[in-house]
């Protein structure tokens, strides 16, 4: 953990040196990390991870985003084949699922294979990214950089400076560049992508399967879920990044992951690459209360009410089912993450740990002659202290007012693209826009229902309004909700959806055609978007000084915190980056007299089965492959089929769908989740609990094999036996 790292380095402290299965590595600087992973068991060199002058390992590791976030990756995907096939979760291929399925063709029930690479199907604005290279600009970003400068006008400078590399990093090239700062910008990483916009859906298993275990087995170990999905990049005849087209070919790429059914044994060495979202193992006691106590606390008891009402809903018909599967999925993870990091936190004593982080800090930064480490975590303090009451003020409009409903959000977005369009001279802008926003309308309404609808702004609203501080309040809140409708939910909805021309569809296609933006403003929903969005901008303008203060203190805390282990290496934080992380295959005993060993098998799946319980209903015909023990190639050594496994690999969310390989390369399974006994993780990494939940790649191929019969795609997979 980060607190043995700083205390290594007290005369007063003696303990032992960081386990390396802590650390989401930086790619061009793995080999530093090379000499401990081979006592780990690794077998290849340094440079068949990372080289930008042959392919590589990095070249099949896949950064799943969605247009209009080409550097925040939502999951990671591996390429296992020479034509451009790569696998990921089940949940991170889920939005594309729901997105084909409809009563006609449930594919979210049924799973979806295609037989053929005519029948696959596209995906628009999901986008596949790979890294070329990367390489540390810290010093051609600190060379304009005072001590002297505001906050405000280093960010400027960082932007400025950043554009430059970048612009010169792309020139005349397809690619896309990116400058990361790491350790709270104390160090700077140029990274280059080439990124892949024709991304066709080739595979999924039905939901019963890819979700098995639904919330109860989320952040839960045993685990014996079939979390994968399969997809395939396609480029043009050059091997062109393009947009979909019939003529587009599939990705020739550099380096594809061998899959081995080799087998599994306790100690093996595990490796993942990926793209983990963020983590904050250097945040003070000061962030982790706020965290505690604000963030996951409102975010889990207001998201509560949401998941219970469409929990209801989704259970009266397929079709609203379908419509909201997506929806719940999203809603329900960070909802469960929520209560299970904070009991995490609690029972670990994370907050203690911090404490005493920031004991020792403060001795080494009083012998310091800069004063600014001296008072960083005076800063820090201060400015938490002061942003307490707005920021949990801003939970409540975010989660409760722009994710508790649909329309809200929906107005207030499109309300600005229409905004934008007016001002608009050029026709080919007008029409791109145009055809931009009917696209958005289609998507929305089709997993839109009206009666679900109102149910949400109803309760959300109820709830907001009952717990929310009043002097927060936004004026529709205050002055609609409140004073007009004596904060009768049911009334309130009622009237939004009966006077808005967000209602429906044809109601707002109609209201567009005319375009009157008196009328927009006017619209009930609109104007409670619109000030809704007013109280959120006013209180970030408020929050300003307080996140200038945190975000200075910040910075000179990590910055302390990396002087005093000037010779040790320490990982920066995961902030959406490509990393490495590497450890071993293990089971843990997460408390007394409880031992889980390292694998599930296909047992585990019948013995869970509920056919009364949809998180746990097992389809037939796996039942009829289980008891006829028709498992081909698949079985593992003992005759049973191995479903998911543990290893101590540091991971996030970010990395869902990330390769686990062996010791050569091999790809061995697919990362999809963690324990809830570490799910303080993100803030401090607790070796002895922290397990990473994989997916068995041979129950992925077992399943594309044997349930599906899809032998078109276990033809183009290399398999190692």
């Amino acid at each position: 953990m980060l607190k043995k790292l700083l205390l290594l380095f007290i005369s007063v402290f003696i303990i032992n040196t960081i386990k390396a299965d802590e650390g989401m590595w930086l790619l061009s600087l793995i080999g530093k990390n090379y000499e401990q992973m081979k006592q780990q068991g690794f077998r290849l060199t340094a440079e068949d991870i990372y080289n930008v002058n042959r392919g590589c390992l990095k070249d099949a590791v896949v950064g799943l985003s969605r247009d209009g976030s080409p550097f925040w990756h939502f999951c990671t995907g591996e390429i296992i084949s020479g034509e451009g096939l790569f696998s990921t979760n089940h949940h991170c291929g889920f939005d594309a699922i729901q997105t084909h399925s409809s009563v006609e063709h449930d594919y979210l029930q049924d799973g979806f294979w295609a037989m053929s690479k005519a029948d696959e199907l596209s995906n628009d604005g999901v986008t596949a990214s790979l890294l070329v290279r990367m390489a540390d600009v810290t010093d051609s970003i600190f060379a304009h950089l005072t001590d002297k400068m505001t906050e405000e006008q280093r960010a400027e400078m960082i932007d400025s400076i950043s554009k430059l590399i970048t612009d010169e990093a792309v020139k005349d090239t397809k690619y896309e560049a990116q400058v990361a700062d790491m350790f709270n910008g104390n160090q700077f990483f140029l990274l280059v992508y080439v990124t892949y916009r024709d991304v066709r859906l080739v595979g999924a298993p039905p939901q019963a399967m890819g979700k098995f275990g639904g919330d109860t087995d989320n952040w839960e170990y045993p685990r014996h879920t079939a979390d994968f999905s399969m997809f395939r990049i396609y480029t043009d005849s050059l091997g062109n990044p393009a947009e979909y087209s019939e003529n587009n070919i599939p990705l020739k790429p550099k380096h594809f992951f061998p899959v081995s059914v080799k087998g599994l044994e306790e100690g093996d060495f595990a490796m993942i690459m990926g793209y983990p979202g963020t983590t904050e193992r250097f945040l003070t006691s000061y962030g982790l209360d706020e965290e505690m106590n604000i963030t996951n606390r409102l975010i889990y008891n207001i998201r509560t009410i949401k998941i219970n009402i469409l929990r209801q809903e989704m259970a009266k018909s397929q079709k609203t089912r379908i419509q909201y599967a997506s929806k719940y999925a999203k809603c329900s993870n960070y909802w469960k993450y929520s209560l299970q990091q904070n009991k995490a936190l609690k029972k670990l004593n994370t907050r203690q740990n911090k404490v005493e982080i920031e004991k020792q800090y403060q001795q080494w930064a009083e012998n310091q002659e800069n004063s600014k480490y001296k008072n960083a975590l005076t800063l820090i303090k201060y400015g938490y202290e002061s942003r307490k009451d707005n920021r949990e003020a801003q939970l409540y409009l975010s989660q409760g007012i722009f994710q508790g409903a649909d329309l809200i959000y929906f107005a207030l977005e499109n309300f600005f693209t229409l905004s934008d369009m007016l001002e608009m001279t050029d026709k080919s802008d007008i029409e791109n826009a145009t055809a931009k926003l009917h696209k958005n309308i289609d998507n929305f309404y089709k997993d839109f229902d009206i009666n679900v609808e109102k149910k949400l702004l109803a309760n959300m609203l109820e709830y907001t309004c009952k717990n929310m501080n009043p002097n927060y309040y936004p004026d529709f809140l205050k002055n609609d909700f409140v004073k007009k409708f004596k904060a009768n939910g049911e009334k309130y909805a009622e009237f939004l959806v009966k006077k808005s021309i967000f209602s429906n569809k044809e109601t707002l296609l109609k209201a567009w055609e005319n375009v009157d933006i008196k009328k927009f403003r006017n619209d009930p929903i609109m104007q409670a978007a619109f000030s809704a969005y007013q109280k959120n901008n006013e209180i970030r303008s408020a929050n300003k000084d307080a996140n200038t203060n945190i975000a200075q203190g910040e910075r000179y805390f990590v910055d302390g915190i990396l002087q005093m282990n000037n010779d040790k290496l320490l990982a920066p934080d995961a902030n959406s980056t490509i990393r490495l992380t590497y450890g071993n295959i293990g089971g843990y005993e997460p408390k007394d007299a409880v031992s889980y060993r390292y694998y599930t098998t296909l047992k585990g799946v019948i013995e869970k089965e509920d056919p009364n319980n949809s998180e746990f209903i097992v389809p037939k015909k796996l039942k009829d492959l289980y008891y006829a023990k028709d498992y081909g190639a698949y079985a593992d050594k003992n005759g049973d089929l191995p479903v998911c496994f543990i290893s101590n690999n540091d991971i996030t969310g970010g990395n869902s769908g990330s390769p686990v390989l062996d010791a050569d390369g091999n790809l061995i399974g697919l990362a999809f989740d963690g324990n809830s006994e570490a799910m303080s993780g993100d803030i401090d990494f607790e070796e002895n609990l922290q397990r990473c939940i994989n997916l068995d790649v041979r129950y992925m191929l077992f399943i594309i094999d044997k349930f599906a019969g899809a032998q078109n795609l276990i033809n183009e997979i290399k398999i190692v036996k």
